[in-house]
């Protein structure tokens, strides 16, 4: 039999090989459209200096104006170095992509053989076909894979806005707790002062004075409480916003934003969170990926090696031989059981998985949808009870001080108590922001550590080893 048949099929194969190419994206543009269609945010891949410098200018831009909440996501969308390294993940991953598109490399074999005078020639061909046969499924196995990756990175991008939006909150609420902790302080002051002088003129107890100057004290206390506070919550913030040297020195605006009217009404927030959810769109397709992997390795279970090869032996003495070679293992010893075994496991384990991850999910979303509506309860009762109620004491009890019926030091205390419950109203209309972002992060997709920890299994099915 001459070669010409399977030189010409190794040919056709060789034209083949250009099928599996690198995207012009990398993969970026599914996670850029998810961005913008839940985030409404822009997201850039610096993937080169031109990315880079795009970045720092637009960078430039948001820093130029106070630091609203929007421009605090937008600014740790596209500085954020932890999130530039997972697009890069993305480059690895379609880097595996494409090379499981690849044909496998032929080998070649060359031998000399002296018998005598006679002297012969060996040379070799050899592809492995078994790899060839399942190409295609590997391929998509692998592009699978890749889609897996490109839902976990959308996740990444969701997350980063979800604590970057936390954080901005906590920042701001810390800058104005720390307002009022000053308020008080100076009220404390002046009450410790004016009770000094009167103690010195035998006008006012030294128990007066001393519950004066104990107001005093821990009002500074709460002083440094609030500014440790401060510096926390901004340089996290700072962390997430990817900002260093000069750039730390952003501004916040003053307060945070006003609290809604009403809180959002969602009768079917576990079904809205079962159909958008990254995390368990990403388990589903894992579930599917692994169910291929595991058609494959039963269909290949008996070819572990199967190549062919195309022979050319020559001689001095002898004409030429041509001709070719197809070795296959046998499978006497191992009936490859335990790789089917495995992959029956996997596959029964990313289905248990995904039922954790769907019933995790649902109670995430309960819980924060609740956790959300009771922030915002406590936070009105603020508002709409105690404020006012505090307001009108007093005005009351200035009333009260101009008619000469209460001394200085009682009012200067009901104004203490007056900025401590405009102190509580702030903490809980930031109680209420987080407990949004909270809810938003559970509507869209929590993190499975137990499946981020897990390494994503690779097909291997037509490999040489057992």
């Amino acid at each position: 039999m001459t070669i010409i048949k399977p030189l010409a099929l190794l040919c056709a194969l060789s034209l083949l090989a250009g099928c599996a190419s690198f995207s012009e994206d990398g993969g970026f543009d599914a996670v850029q459209q998810d961005a913008e269609r839940q985030l409404d945010k822009q997201v850039l891949w610096a993937r080169d200096d031109a990315g880079r410098s795009q970045i720092e200018a637009r960078v430039g831009e948001l820093l130029a104006e106070p630091l609203n909440l929007d421009a605090a996501v937008q600014l740790a969308l596209l500085n954020n170095r932890g999130l530039q390294a997972a697009f890069d993940e993305l480059g690895i991953g379609e880097a595996e992509r494409v090379q499981a598109g690849r044909l496998p490399n032929p080998g070649f074999s060359y031998g000399r053989l002296e018998k005598g005078r006679e002297v012969e020639y060996e040379r070799g061909l050899h592809l492995n076909l078994a790899r060839l046969i399942a190409l295609p499924m590997t391929s998509r196995l692998e592009g699978r894979r890749f889609e897996q990756l490109q839902r976990r990175t959308s996740l990444a991008v969701v997350e980063l806005a979800s604590e970057t939006r936390k954080a901005w909150y906590q920042a701001v609420a810390a800058e104005e707790g720390l307002v009022y902790a000053r308020q008080v302080l100076e009220a404390a002051e002046a009450g410790a002062e004016l009770a000094r002088r009167l103690a010195a003129v035998g006008n006012f107890s030294k128990l007066q004075q001393a519950e004066q100057q104990g107001f005093y004290a821990e009002a500074g206390i709460a002083v440094l409480r609030a500014e440790q506070a401060r510096v926390a919550s901004r340089e996290r913030l700072t962390r997430l916003l990817g900002l260093w040297g000069e750039q730390i020195a952003y501004r916040l605006p003053e307060r945070l934003p006003p609290l809604p009217d009403a809180a959002d009404e969602l009768p079917e927030v576990e079904r809205l969170a079962m159909s958008q959810r990254q995390d368990i769109q990403a388990m589903r397709l894992d579930v599917e990926r692994l169910a291929q992997n595991l058609g494959l390795t039963r269909t290949t279970r008996f070819v572990n090696v199967l190549e062919l090869g195309v022979v050319n032996n020559r001689s001095n003495e002898e004409p030429t031989q041509r001709g070719y070679e197809i070795s296959v293992e046998l499978p006497l010893f191992d009936w490859s059981g335990a790789k089917v075994a495995r992959a029956e496991a996997q596959y029964r384990q990313a289905l248990n998985q995904a039922a954790e991850t769907a019933i995790n999910a649902r109670s995430q979303v309960r819980e924060a949808y609740q956790v959300y509506r009771n922030a915002f309860e406590l936070a009105r009762h603020y508002r709409v009870e105690v404020l006012p109620l505090r307001q009108r004491m007093a005005e009351e009890n200035l009333l009260r001080y101009n008619g000469m019926f209460i001394s200085t030091f009682e009012l200067l205390a009901d104004a203490r108590r007056q900025v401590q419950a405009v102190d509580g109203y702030l903490q809980a209309q930031r109680d209420f922001w987080l407990a949004r972002a909270d809810l938003d992060m559970a509507l869209l997709g929590t993190p499975n550590p137990s499946l981020a920890a897990a390494p994503v299994t690779s097909a291997e099915p037509a490999a040489g080893g057992h």
